[in-house]
């Protein structure tokens, strides 16, 4: 069955926080950019030739919302899409390219990893849309009761149950080796299919993986304090100390009382007053969230600045330098990106953003904050915190603000998500998780690199880092302006490819 739908996400090139209104940022800006993406993987110039922008087929799954009790005849429809043009027989490979916590378009088979990579190897390439995101949503809504059939495991089932399908349906051969492909959430679920169904998966390729669940996830912004020092990227130690001067301006005015608050309010586009203290510590987790997301999409096609920018913003490069300070940069870094991404006013009320959360009726644009921030409740953590000592920004909000709002929206205690933190780590390895033939793929500048595998685990299990490569930069659509260093790491990616299809190849015949 198929059916003409919106066109939305590009690549999932995902923030992963859990939902605070910082995080509710940070997809925001996710969405911008995959969005950007997307149209601009339509324009000849952007790397596709005309004659390569055709709609590529959309599909749907018939799927068990309990693949775990045989006896639960429910269902839901997940959607796939598919690009055939470059297939080259039956027994030519599969590349699967695995949907996360967010709508999967059809972008997703026309630019970028995995098709880039299809035309040597004339492999057909198909997407799977992860379950309770986009349209592949079951019945029901969002209560705890449906909640409790998203997670991870459920995921791969669906993966697993989808590639003997769609092997049937699509006249795949038994013999065509399938790959998985996925960046951040999901190059972790790449790597899991390849580590749960050695016999379905030949190979998979982990773009930005965050294969360690962690609560606490402090490092995040020490890799952003580094990032602001890269001179490769337009940073350095100056950059580093006027953002902490910044927010270190930030805070005064926040701890000077109502009339410099409301300055502060009138001067960074702020939505609402900032009375209460919770929201004084979203609003910090915000602009956070703001520097944090700069580094994390650094360079890349749609992001409103990158480090060398905001830096030049921060020390006052791009005006009168004498009348500049920190902060004036960053009250500008807010409103060019706020401009870019279309939004009024910078959003950080903590009860709006829990009244969000705990909305029951799917979102039809497909963001799926709920249903995310359930994960990171009942498996991930990922809540990034700024309370180490090293820590450049705000200490706010700290970890209890993250896990309150598992207790508020879910009535999950802290305890609980603690606990399941420690489980996800205990059944799927960690970063060690022991899955052969699985490529991991980072950049240095990315923030989540170091939830990742950045050194090779052995023959098997080869890590790539990039250097100076932001988030899933490697999946992106190629252009002029590529760095050196990417433009390398993508050949070291179609040379890995190229042994263990080698491989594959000899042993069949």
């Amino acid at each position: 069955m198929a059916v003409k739908a919106p066109w939305l996400g590009f690549l999932l090139l995902v923030s992963l926080w859990g939902l605070s209104a910082p995080a509710l940022l940070l997809r925001r800006l996710r969405e911008h950019i995959q969005n950007f993406q997307e149209s601009s993987s339509l324009n000849p110039g952007f790397g596709l030739s005309q004659d390569h922008v055709a709609v590529p087929k959309q599909g749907w799954l018939e799927q068990p919302l309990d693949p775990f009790n045989a006896s639960d005849r429910r269902t839901f429809l997940q959607r796939y899409w598919v690009n055939d043009r470059h297939r080259a027989g039956q027994d030519a490979p599969v590349f699967l390219h695995l949907g996360g916590e967010g709508s999967l378009g059809p972008g997703s088979v026309m630019a970028g990893h995995p098709v880039a990579l299809a035309p040597p190897w004339g492999a057909l390439v198909i997407s799977l849309e992860h379950r309770f995101y986009g349209l592949s949503m079951p019945s029901g809504g969002l209560d705890m009761g449906q909640l409790r059939y998203l997670s991870s495991r459920h995921a791969l089932a669906d993966v697993a149950s989808a590639r003997q399908a769609l092997s049937r349906l699509l006249n795949v051969s038994s013999s065509s080796p399938w790959i998985c492909f996925g960046g951040s959430y999901a190059g972790s679920l790449a790597t899991w299919t390849r580590l749960k169904f050695p016999h379905l998966v030949f190979a998979a390729v982990a773009s930005s993986a965050p294969l360690s669940a962690v609560l606490d996830f402090y490092a995040y912004n020490e890799v952003v304090a580094r990032s602001l020092t890269q001179v490769a990227i337009g940073g350095s130690q100056e950059c580093l100390a006027a953002a902490s001067a910044a927010f270190a301006e930030v805070e005064r005015l926040l701890r000077a009382g109502p009339a410099a608050q409301a300055v502060l309010r009138e001067e960074l586009g702020a939505c609402g007053s900032l009375d209460l203290t919770e929201d004084q510590g979203e609003l910090l987790g915000a602009l956070q969230a703001l520097v944090g997301g700069t580094v994390q999409y650094d360079g890349q096609a749609g992001a409103p600045l990158s480090v060398r920018q905001l830096c030049g913003l921060l020390l006052g490069n791009s005006g009168n330098r004498s009348r500049s300070t920190p902060y004036l940069g960053l009250r500008r870094a807010v409103q060019i990106v706020l401009r870019s991404m279309g939004q009024r006013c910078l959003s950080f009320s903590r009860a709006e953003t829990v009244a969000q959360l705990r909305t029951t009726e799917p979102q039809v644009s497909g963001v799926g904050d709920r249903q995310w921030l359930y994960q990171t409740c009942t498996e991930f953590g990922f809540y990034v915190t700024c309370e180490g000592p090293q820590c450049p920004f705000s200490q706010l909000p700290a970890l209890p603000s993250h896990l309150d709002l598992c207790e508020q929206v879910f009535g999950l205690s802290a305890a609980s998500v603690a606990q399941a933190v420690a489980q996800t780590n205990s059944y799927y390895g960690g970063q060690t998780p022991g899955a052969t033939q699985v490529l991991y793929v980072n950049g240095d500048t990315d923030p989540w690199h170091v939830l990742s595998v950045t050194q090779d685990l052995g023959p098997s299990e080869p890590a790539l880092l990039i250097p100076s490569a932001s988030h899933c930069f490697d999946m992106a659509p190629m252009r002029p302006s590529d760095s050196p260093s990417l433009r390398l790491g993508r050949q070291r990616i179609f040379q890995q490819l190229q042994v263990w299809l080698k491989d594959i190849k000899k042993n069949q015949d």
